[in-house]
């Protein structure tokens, strides 16, 4: 017998409804941060765009809107993704 044949499987991710979830925030995280960034590289270009033609109220108003969408989006992501990324690692290292 191997010693890999003594080894007792791991839990899958399915078995444990708190890793289930904690996977499923991760997941939404994801897209909140690459949507969050994208729509901060959307507010830098119409910034440099409204450099370069001039700017104008609706401009400023996009450029604004972007931009705090962005954070609104960025802020909790990324918080709430260190806190799953935290939690991943005190389960690995209480071994759960």
């Amino acid at each position: 017998m191997a010693a890999d044949d003594a080894r007792t499987p791991e839990p899958r991710l399915d078995d444990d409804p708190v890793r289930a979830r904690r996977a499923q925030v991760a997941r939404w995280t994801a897209v909140a941060n690459r949507t969050g960034y994208l729509l901060l590289l959307v507010a830098v270009v119409l910034f440099v765009v409204a450099v370069v033609v001039g700017f104008s109220p609706a401009m400023a108003t996009a450029v604004t809107a972007t931009l705090v969408a962005s954070f609104v989006l960025l802020a909790p992501s990324i918080i709430v993704g260190y806190a799953v990324k935290a939690a991943e690692r005190d389960d690995i290292e209480h071994g759960r």
